[in-house]
């Protein structure tokens, strides 16, 4: 019998909105156009039963801001995983310490910590997995992971190892392997692995069993005289075959969490046009993880 899956979203879906990392627009820091109170009131309006957050929706890591994001989730039923970064290019709000991300993922009454690992590859990109100067990087991520365990068992929080765009599967699954404890696991972006060149779907296939977060993202890629690029779409309107990926998460992820995420781009767009677009396609992610893949039922 198939499990019953939850339905969060990922911030950075908004991101144009002012949520997650502002990527789009990362050297102009610009106002919320929606805040993280006001997106908990839309999760609960939109039936979503969780959200994936980051430093940069909490605007701070005071105690009494964590207090009152946490009471938040909590009066509203709403799960929350905290989503940090060990140092990130973009937006250094993201950027915790592993024992940061544990203690702010605690406080505020998340069970799941995921990181990014921020791996600096070598070129060429293509075939550089457990490249010598990726595993010097490798090997010091696990020392820093190896001294907070102790945290890890105390608070009870599950730290999740991401697939993010500068890093393998097999590079990820090594270091779970490397640290083998029950509190280690990973996070599966359902895209990431085309940024290193690897095949999604073989991907999500090895990182499914360890998976405690997954990022259920999918993409359009277009080729033109200068190459390919890919584009974030709502669910279902892209090239990820989003059916068979989440039957493979669901028969063998330990997970019962589905955070859909977009990485919706202004392609020339006004920033209010943008903002609608992205929107409507957050809204139909929704009514299809919901109507197509079951989410929830």
């Amino acid at each position: 019998m198939a499990k019953k899956m939850k339905l969060g979203l990922h911030t950075y879906t908004l991101h144009l909105w002012g949520l997650g990392e502002n990527y789009a627009n990362y050297n102009e820091p610009r106002p919320k156009a929606m805040t993280l109170m006001q997106l908990i009131d839309n999760a609960v309006k939109w039936g979503l039963d969780g959200l994936h957050i980051t430093g940069c929706d909490l605007e701070s890591k005071d105690e009494k801001r964590l207090k009152e994001v946490r009471d938040a989730f909590e009066k509203n039923n709403l799960y929350v995983e905290y989503n940090f970064s060990l140092d990130c290019t973009f937006d250094s709000r993201v950027t915790d310490s592993i024992e940061e991300g544990i203690k702010i993922a605690a406080a505020l009454g998340a069970d799941i910590a995921k990181v990014s690992l921020d791996v600096r590859r070598p070129r060429p990109l293509y075939g550089s997995c457990f490249h010598p100067e990726v595993m010097k990087q490798l090997i010091a991520i696990y020392e820093e992971i190896k001294a907070a365990l102790p945290l890890l068992e105390k608070t009870g929080i599950k730290l999740a190892i991401e697939n993010h765009t500068d890093t393998y599967a097999d590079e990820v699954i090594w270091l779970i392997k490397q640290i083998n404890h029950p509190m280690v696991g990973a996070c599966v972006d359902t895209v990431n692995s085309m940024c290193v060149l690897e095949d999604p779907l073989s991907a999500v296939e090895k990182l499914a069993p360890y998976a405690f977060v997954v990022h259920f993202c999918d993409h359009k890629l277009d080729r033109d005289e200068y190459g390919v690029r890919f584009h974030g779409v709502a669910l279902g309107d892209g090239d990820i075959d989003c059916v068979k990926v989440y039957n493979t998460i669901q028969a063998v992820s330990p997970t019962d969490r589905i955070d859909f995420e977009i990485e919706w781009d202004m392609e020339g767009d006004s920033l209010e046009v943008a903002q609608q677009k992205q929107l409507e396609a957050c809204l139909k992610s929704i009514k299809y993880a919901r109507e197509v893949l079951g989410i929830g039922k």
